[in-house]
C-alpha cells in the first residue's frame, strides 16, 4: 500500500506539472496572439531616457497602450533625430520641441504637435554659485558652452540686450553632450539645462548653481519643451491611432502626475541603468508641472506658439512668420 501510494502521488505530481506546462503554452499562445492583433507603432525620443518621458513608460507598463489596441515601441534617436524620422514617416510619433517644430513648418515639413508634456518652459541657464552669474548682465567676460544652435546665441543675446550688456563679450564653445559638471569646472562658466534634472542633480551633489530662467525675462520664451509630434500624412490617414495613442500617453502622464514615487520606480525598472535617486528626486518636482495650471494635461495655447515663432522671426530664427493653427493641434487629447 505504501508503495502504491507513493506511485499514485508521483502520478499526480507529474500530471499537475504537464497541466502547468500546458497552461503556460495556452497563456503564452494567447499572449502572442494578443500581442499580433495590436496596432504596432513606435516614437522615438529626443533624448536618452529621463523624467520627461515618464509618461509613456507608464502607459506601457501600466497596458495603457495594449487597452488602446497599440503595441508601442519607444525607441532611442540616432543619426537623424526624432524630428527627422517623424516628418520622414519612419516613426509615427517623436518627443520634440516647439522651436523643432517651428523651424520645421516654416521650412515645410509637416510636423504637428499633438501633446504639451511640460505646461511650462522649466529651462535656464546655469551656472556654479561661486561664478557670481545671477543676471543676463553677468554673461559678459564669460564662456557659454552649448550645442551649435542659432537659437542659443539670439536667446542669450535678447536677454542681454534688456539689460543694455554686449554679447559680443561673451565667448561660445560648442561643448556637445559633455557633462554640465565636468564642463563648468574645466571649459565653460554657464550653461543651458532643464532644472527638473539637471538642476535637481545639482541639489543631490550639494553643488550650488545659480539659475537664470528663461520665463523670468520674457514671456515669449515661455514655450513648449517638450511636445508629443506626428506628421500631418498621419493625422490626415489614421487619426484614430493617433487619438488612441494620446489618450494613452495621456493616462500615462495623469498616472505620473498623481503617483510620482510609483511612476518613478517604473522608469527604473524600464531603464535601470538611470541613477535611481536622481529618478525619484527629479520625477517629485517635475511631475506637478506636467499639467501644471492647465485645464488638462497636453493641452496647448495658441498664442504661446505665436509668441515664440514671433520672438524667432524679430531675432532673424525664421526666413517667414509660421502658420501656428497648423503646428499644433489638442483635437486628439481626451476630453476635459
Amino acid at each position: 500500500m505504501k508503495k502504491a501510494f507513493i506511485l499514485i502521488f508521483g502520478l499526480m505530481l507529474l500530471l499537475a506539472g504537464c497541466g502547468n506546462q500546458e497552461d503556460k503554452a495556452v497563456s503564452t499562445e494567447k499572449e502572442e496572439k494578443d500581442k499580433e492583433s495590436l496596432q504596432k507603432v513606435s516614437i522615438v525620443l529626443d533624448w536618452t531616457p529621463n523624467t520627461n518621458h515618464t509618461g509613456l513608460y507608464v502607459a506601457k507598463e501600466k497596458g495603457y497602450f495594449k487597452e488602446e489596441g497599440l503595441d508601442v515601441e519607444i525607441i532611442m534617436p540616432g543619426e537623424s533625430d526624432a524630428s527627422q524620422l517623424v516628418a520622414s514617416g519612419k516613426s509615427e510619433f517623436g518627443v520634440g520641441y516647439q522651436e523643432g517644430v517651428t523651424q520645421a513648418r516654416v521650412q515645410g515639413v509637416p510636423l504637428v504637435s499633438v501633446a504639451a508634456v511640460i505646461q511650462h518652459n522649466t529651462s535656464g541657464f546655469a551656472s556654479p554659485a561661486a561664478k557670481d552669474i545671477k543676471t543676463p548682465k553677468d554673461f559678459e567676460g564669460k564662456t557659454y558652452g552649448g550645442w551649435g544652435s542659432p537659437v542659443e546665441k539670439s536667446v542669450i543675446e535678447s536677454l542681454m540686450k534688456q539689460q543694455g550688456a554686449d554679447i559680443n563679450k561673451v565667448s561660445f564653445i560648442n561643448m556637445g553632450d559633455a557633462d554640465f559638471f565636468t564642463a563648468v569646472k574645466r571649459d565653460i562658466d554657464f550653461a543651458w539645462i532643464y532644472y527638473g534634472w539637471t538642476g535637481v542633480q545639482a541639489e543631490i551633489r550639494g553643488e550650488k548653481i545659480n539659475m537664470v530662467n528663461l520665463t523670468d525675462y520674457s514671456q515669449k520664451l515661455d514655450y513648449y519643451t517638450p511636445v508629443i509630434t506626428t506628421n500631418e500624412k498621419m493625422i490626415a490617414e489614421n487619426p484614430d491611432t493617433i487619438k488612441s495613442f494620446v489618450t494613452a500617453v495621456s493616462k500615462g502622464y495623469q498616472y505620473a502626475i498623481d503617483n510620482p514615487a510609483d511612476s518613478a520606480d517604473i522608469l527604473l525598472e524600464a531603464v535601470p541603468d538611470l541613477d535611481a535617486e536622481l529618478v525619484k528626486r527629479s520625477q517629485e518636482w517635475l511631475s506637478p508641472k506636467y499639467q501644471d495650471d492647465a485645464s488638462r494635461w497636453g493641452e496647448q495655447k495658441l498664442e504661446v506658439w505665436d509668441n515664440y515663432a514671433t520672438w524667432m522671426h524679430d531675432n532673424g530664427l525664421l526666413d517667414k512668420q509660421l502658420d501656428a493653427k497648423k503646428a499644433f493641434t489638442n483635437e486628439f487629447l481626451p476630453e476635459k
